[in-house]
């Protein structure tokens, strides 16, 4: 028997895109060895462009956009799963070239999906989202190329966002001292909240800066590129390491060699779209253990499915703060 479900559907146009929510059936899913009911969903920076069309996220046609997801299996071939397990579902192309987490059913490889910790309820899932768990692979970055909370301060660039928001929560949890950069100095108070000892200005490190500055961090988060990140580099200390995981600037790197060979800095890049299902794990694990429930309740806000279009406009116009948990009808 043939299911329906309603979906937000991305259709190509003569003159770009057009959104629209839609009725699909279950023959309208993509191959995949365990189907969902999708309960939560949240919207991502990347979400904002694919929904919007202002950068080329999607590539394939019609697309359900959504990189994230969690929901309750359904039907599964797959050895992992059996129907009524709780699975969270982060990148793998969802949303991109996989129908993606705005939708009531989704059938994904088996091999993607992530259970649930014990820890953490559906929605707390989605409050974390693509955004916290690249926040947690940051972290993870750090802990490996040995930045500890006595090396000195660590700084979370474009803090009130997404990545930004879990970043501050983690590190402070940890022991750092965090250090946050924002553009929104209103968000001071909320930054705090999260743990963050220190603002620092926008302005500070979005300009063309020098080769080699002071020592200031011994590490850092960094989802903004360009500038920002070339002088985030030029500022770390001897031997720290900066986590990018992030193009808010730009694409563009305008930095030198210097950092590397005369700081012996390093440059951790962080893909959360294809990272192994091992890390993912352990970072799963490690977010249901380090991140407080509280502040993440804090930073967090919840709406309708529905308001996926807004909210998309939103984050791109940097009115979003913290993450958001989209409830699925």
């Amino acid at each position: 028997m043939t299911e329906k479900f309603e979906a937000l559907l991305l259709t190509k146009t003569e003159t770009g895109q057009a959104v629209a929510w839609t009725e699909l059936s279950d023959a309208d899913l993509m191959p995949g060895d365990v189907t969902v009911r999708v309960t939560h969903s949240t919207v991502n920076y990347k979400d904002g462009l694919a929904i919007t069309g202002k950068a080329p996220v999607v590539r394939r046609w019609p697309m359900v956009p959504g990189i994230d997801f969690a929901g309750v299996v359904e039907t599964s071939s797959h050895p992992d799963f059996t129907p009524g397990d709780e699975v969270v579902l982060n990148g793998w192309g969802t949303g991109e070239t996989h129908l993606g987490g705005y939708a009531q059913l989704s059938r994904v490889k088996g091999d993607w999906l992530v259970p649930l910790p014990a820890e953490l309820s559906r929605a707390d899932a989605m409050a974390i989202g693509t955004a916290g768990y690249t926040a947690m692979l940051c972290v993870l970055a750090l802990e490996a190329h040995g930045v500890t909370p006595d090396k000195g301060p660590v700084l979370v660039t474009g803090a009130s966002g997404g990545v930004g928001s879990v970043a501050a929560a983690l590190l402070s949890k940890l022991g750092f001292t965090v250090h946050a950069s924002t553009g929104r100095p209103e968000e001071e108070a909320y930054l705090k909240s999260l743990g963050a000892s220190e603002i620092v200005a926008r302005q500070e490190l979005s300009a063309p800066g020098k080769p080699l500055g002071r020592e200031r961090w011994a590490g850092a988060v960094d989802s903004v590129g360009s500038h920002t990140l070339a002088n985030v580099l030029a500022q770390t200390k001897y031997g720290g390491t900066v986590a990018a995981c992030g193009l808010a600037q730009g694409l563009d790197l305008p930095a030198s060699v210097a950092p590397f060979i005369l700081r012996g800095v390093t440059l951790a890049g962080i893909d959360s779209v294809m990272a192994p299902k091992a890390k993912r794990l352990e970072a799963w694990a490690r977010l249901a253990q380090d991140l407080d429930r509280a502040k993440l309740a804090a930073l967090t806000t919840t709406h309708s499915w529905k308001d996926a279009v807004t909210l998309a406009e939103d984050i791109l116009a940097g009115k979003v703060r913290g993450r958001v948990v989209l409830e699925v009808a």
